[in-house]
């Protein structure tokens, strides 16, 4: 498969790299060696990587099986890997449908050749801040209906916008588009060291030359959940949300965690 032109895959990518965290083929070596360097000062990255893939699982389980939502729209979704998004929820009902939007053109090339087959999954290449033109695209406005509940994700994704692009802000534009009954899923990077914020914002940001927000506290998450009714067991460390009874936290260490929650969105 031939790149989408103008990229370039000597700067790392956030997709790429949680690819390569996840045994993906889908990044470079640009790639690999950042998720290295990262792995040399937080240890547990690998591990944080795979647990929050489980919870993106388990949620998108529980929020079409025990919650009827059948339409998802998935913001930061990354490169395409083993149970995504539309396919659990299709295990529910397969007439459920999901838009996802994310700003790398490799996400999308490889994303569209992968859905070609799918009538009810799209891929939109689009910057999830621009919240006006992804409810005015064309993928949102086929496959998604504005008068039954939708579930917006935000896995994985705020850490990546600065405070300055007001993270906060980007889940109440979207809350406030949704019908009601809809639900969000919010969780991003927390660490209470300070050291782990400074070092792991600061090299994120000089590797990906500034598509990088930066490493936040509990207190954030919060505050970005203030718009929901956050469902049981509320804000958690993401391997504690409703863990099957064969998963265990597998973090060794905890100078980090992903941290967030689920939530009705309040009228």
């Amino acid at each position: 498969m031939s790149l989408p032109y103008g990229v370039d895959v000597t700067v790392p990518s956030v997709a790429r790299m949680y690819d390569s965290l996840l045994g993906g083929h889908d990044n470079y070596p640009s790639d690999r060696t950042a998720v290295e360097q990262l792995l040399e000062r937080v240890p547990s990255m690998r591990e944080l990587a795979l647990n929050n893939r489980a919870f993106l699982r388990r949620v998108v389980h529980v929020l079409a099986a025990e919650y009827g939502i059948r339409q998802f729209i998935d913001h930061g979704s990354g490169l395409p890997t083993q149970d995504n998004v539309h396919e659990i929820a299709q295990r529910v009902d397969p007439s459920s449908r999901v838009v996802y939007i994310d700003n790398d053109p490799i996400v999308r090339t490889i994303g569209g050749v992968l859905l070609e087959s799918d009538e009810n999954t799209a891929v939109l290449q689009a910057d999830m801040r621009e919240t006006d033109a992804i409810f005015a695209s064309e993928p949102v406005e086929r496959l998604i209906d504005p008068e039954e509940p939708v579930a917006a994700l935000f896995v994985s994704v705020l850490h990546c916008i600065p405070d300055s692009d007001g993270p906060a802000e980007l889940v109440v534009r979207v809350a406030d588009r949704l019908p009601d009954g809809s639900m969000l899923v919010v969780c991003q990077l927390v660490s209470e060291s300070p050291q782990v914020r400074d070092f792991v914002t600061r090299f994120m940001d000089e590797q990906t030359q500034g598509h990088w927000g930066r490493v936040r506290q509990k207190k954030d998450v919060a505050d970005f959940c203030a718009p929901l009714d956050l469902i049981e067991p509320k804000l958690v460390e993401v391997s504690a949300w409703r863990p099957g009874p064969h998963e265990v936290p597998a973090q060794l260490s905890w100078e980090w965690e992903e941290f967030g929650g689920v939530g009705f969105v309040r009228r």
